[in-house]
C-alpha cells in the first residue's frame, strides 16, 4: 500500500513538472500578451489541480494517507469480541476496556472502533452466519482455521500477504510482538496466500489436574504422582463419602471431566502417547486437537471407561454441554474430589472462583491444588502444549474496506503499554501495587470487570499475562487471582510447565480435505468419546472401534492421507520439521 502511495505521488510530481516545463520554451520567444499569459497560467493550474485530484482519489482508494499516524478523515471499523455470558460480567461491547481502546484509537489514528459481540460457545456457527450474510466485523477472530479456509475458498476472506507487507512500517508494535513466526504462521508455501494472522501465547500453560487438599488431609493421603496412585485416591474418596460429605455423601463425585473428554482428560490421554513421537506421526493424526486419532488414545479412554464403571466419575457428565454451569456449581458446593481442566481453572473469576466458593461454603481449609499424576512410558509427565505461536486466528472478511485502519488497530492493541493496561486496569479498581513492584489483582465491579482471564478478549494478539517488564510478569502471575493464595498459583504454573513438548509449525499448504468438515468431525469425535467412556466394559472395544471407523469414513481418513501426501511434497522422507526462527 505504501509502495503504491509513493508511486502515485511520483506520478503527480511528474505531471506537475511536465506542465511547468511546457511554460518555459527552450529558446527565447516574443513576450506574451497579459491575456495570453493569464490563459497559460490558468491552464497550468488546471492541469496541476487535475493531477492532484487524481492522486488524492487513488490514495483514498488505497486506504488513505497517514500524517503522524493519523487519517485526515475519521475512519470506522468493527471488531469482534466474545460474549461469554458471564453472570454479573460487564457488557463485552461497552466497558472500561472498550472505551480505553476507542478513545486511544480515535486520538492516535482518527479511527472510530465499534465492537460486535459474538457468543463464545457458538462462535464458529455465528461467524459462519455473519460471513455468509456479508455482515462479519472488519476484524474477526476465531480458534477455527478451517472456518477461515472454507470462506477463503469461497472468496469471503481477504488475502493478508500484501497488506501486512505494505503496512509493516506503520505497525511496529504488531511486528515486535508477533514477529515473523506468528505473522506468517499460516502463509501458504504453495501460492503465498495468507488468510490469517496468529495471535501469540504469552505462556504455553494448558491443562492441570486438581484435587481437594482438605480431602487428602482428612484421609491422610499423599498427592498422587502416578495413574495407579490417582486411581487409589479416587477409590478412597468413593469409599469414604460419608466421612468427607456427611449427609451429602450420595452427591460424591470422585473425578470429573465433563462432556468434552478429549480436552478435559487431555493430560491423561497424552500420558499414553509415545513422548518421543515423531513430528510426522503427530502431524498426520493432529487434525483433531483432542488427540482422537493419535496412537495410545484408545488405551487412555479405556482407563476412563474402567473408572466410570467403577463409580469413580460423574455419571451424568455427557448430558451437560458447552456453557452449562452444573459441573462448576458442584465443584463450588464441595461435591467433587478431583478434576482436570485449564491450568488455572479453580482460581478464576475472583469472588466467584471455585476455591473462593469452597472456602465460603465448606471452610477455610477447603481448596483445590494442582497435582501431576499421569506418568508416560518414560516415567515423566509429557504435556503436548501449543507453541507460543498458533493461538487465535485473526482475519479480515472481504467486506472490510478499511484494511489499513484494521492493521493499525492490531498494532495499537499490541503496544506493550496498552496490553498492560488492558490486563491490569486501574490501580485501586482492578489491582494494587505491591512492595516488590508487582501487581495484585483485586475483584472488580461494574464495567471494570474483565470477562476473560487476563482480558484476552480485548488483547486478541496476546493470550496470557504480558507486562512491560518480564520480571514483573512472573511476580504478578502469582497475584493475578483475587482471593487466591499466590502459592497455589505458583505450584499450578510450575506443574503446567513441567515436561512440556511445544508444537511445531507444519506448513504444507492448504489441506483441501479439511475444508468444511471440521465441525462435523468434531461433533462425531465428542460423541465417540462420551459413548466410549460410558459404555459397559464389555462393549468398550466395539463402541470405540465403530465410532472411529465412522469418523474416518466421514472425512478423517481423507485428512490424514492428504496430510501425509503434502508432508512428502514439502519435507520428503524426513520425520522432523526444522524449528521456526
Amino acid at each position: 500500500m505504501k509502495k503504491k502511495l509513493v508511486s502515485l505521488l511520483l506520478v503527480g510530481t511528474m505531471v506537475f513538472s511536465l506542465s511547468a516545463c511546457g511554460a518555459q520554451p527552450a529558446a527565447p520567444a516574443p513576450e506574451a500578451s497579459d491575456a495570453a499569459a493569464e490563459e497559460t497560467e490558468e491552464a497550468e493550474k488546471a492541469e496541476e489541480s487535475e493531477a492532484t485530484e487524481e492522486s488524492d482519489e487513488a490514495q483514498a482508494a488505497d486506504g488513505g494517507e497517514l500524517t503522524d499516524g493519523k487519517f485526515a478523515d475519521t475512519r470506522h471499523i468493527t471488531v469482534e469480541v466474545y460474549d461469554r455470558g458471564n453472570d454479573g460480567g460487564s457488557d463485552p461491547t461497552n466497558n472500561m476496556y472498550t472505551k480505553y481502546i476507542q478513545e486511544g484509537m480515535l486520538a492516535d489514528h482518527n479511527v472510530e472502533v465499534e465492537f460486535v459481540a459474538v457468543p463464545r460457545w457458538t462462535e464458529v456457527d455465528e461467524i459462519n452466519n455473519l460471513l455468509a450474510a456479508g455482515e462479519a466485523p472488519d476484524i474477526c477472530v476465531t480458534y477455527s482455521y478451517a472456518t477461515i479456509q472454507t470462506y477463503a475458498n469461497m472468496g469471503g476472506v481477504q488475502d493478508l500477504a500484501q497488506i501486512v507487507e505494505d503496512t509493516k512500517a506503520d505497525c511496529p508494535n504488531l511486528w515486535d510482538w508477533l514477529g515473523e513466526t506468528n505473522m506468517y504462521w499460516d502463509k501458504s508455501p504453495v501460492d503465498g496466500t495468507l488468510w490469517a494472522i496468529e495471535g501469540k501465547r504469552a505462556t504455553a500453560n494448558r491443562i492441570n489436574t486438581f484435587v481437594r487438599q482438605d480431602w487428602l488431609d482428612a484421609l491422610e493421603l499423599k498427592a498422587p504422582t502416578t495413574k495407579q496412585e490417582f486411581e487409589d485416591m479416587l477409590i478412597a474418596f468413593r469409599d469414604n463419602a460419608d466421612t468427607l460429605l456427611g449427609k451429602d455423601a450420595a452427591k460424591m463425585i470422585p473425578y470429573s471431566v465433563s462432556y468434552d473428554v478429549g480436552w478435559r482428560a487431555g493430560t491423561l490421554i497424552e500420558s499414553f502417547i509415545d513422548p518421543e513421537i515423531s513430528d510426522y506421526d503427530y502431524y498426520i493424526n493432529g487434525f483433531d486437537d483432542r488427540k482422537f486419532t493419535q496412537e495410545g488414545t484408545k488405551e487412555a479412554v479405556k482407563l476412563l471407561n474402567k473408572w466410570y464403571n467403577d463409580g469413580l466419575m460423574w455419571k451424568d457428565f455427557a448430558l451437560y454441554g458447552e456453557g452449562d454451569t452444573t459441573e462448576d456449581d458442584m465443584m463450588k458446593a464441595g461435591y467433587v474430589g478431583a478434576f482436570t481442566h485449564n491450568w488455572d481453572y479453580p482460581f478464576r473469576n475472583g469472588e466467584d472462583s471455585i476455591n473462593a466458593n469452597l472456602q465460603r461454603i465448606v471452610g477455610e481449609d477447603a481448596k483445590f491444588v494442582a497435582i501431576d499424576p499421569f506418568e508416560d512410558s518414560k516415567g515423566t509427565h509429557t504435556k503436548f502444549v501449543d507453541s507460543t505461536a498458533g493461538d487465535r486466528k485473526i482475519f479480515f472478511p472481504t467486506t472490510n474496506d478499511e484494511p489499513l485502519a484494521s492493521m493499525l488497530y492490531l498494532d495499537w492493541i499490541s503496544a506493550p503499554e496498552h496490553i498492560e493496561y488492558l490486563q491490569l486496569g486501574d490501580e485501586g479498581v482492578t489491582h494494587n501495587k505491591l512492595d516488590d513492584g508487582s501487581y495484585e489483582i483485586i475483584a472488580a465491579t461494574g464495567d471494570a470487570i474483565q470477562n476473560s482471564g487476563f482480558n484476552i478478549d480485548m488483547t486478541i494478539t496476546c493470550n496470557g499475562l504480558h507486562l512491560t517488564d518480564s520480571n514483573l510478569t512472573d511476580l504478578t502471575t502469582a497475584h493475578s487471582y483475587a482471593n487466591i493464595d499466590p502459592s497455589l498459583v505458583q505450584d499450578a504454573d510450575k506443574i503446567a510447565k513441567t515436561d512440556t513438548r511445544p508444537a511445531k509449525c507444519v506448513n504444507v499448504g492448504e489441506i483441501t480435505s479439511e475444508s468444511g468438515v471440521g465441525e462435523a468431525l468434531n461433533s462425531k469425535r465428542t460423541e465417540v468419546y462420551d459413548l466410549a467412556v460410558t459404555a459397559a466394559v464389555a462393549d468398550f472395544d466395539s463402541v470405540w472401534d465403530s465410532g472411529m471407523a465412522d469418523y474416518l469414513s466421514a472425512g478423517g481418513q481423507d485428512v490424514a492421507d492428504e496430510r501425509a501426501a503434502k508432508w512428502a511434497e514439502v519435507y520428503g522422507d524426513t520425520k522432523s520439521v526444522p524449528e521456526m526462527k
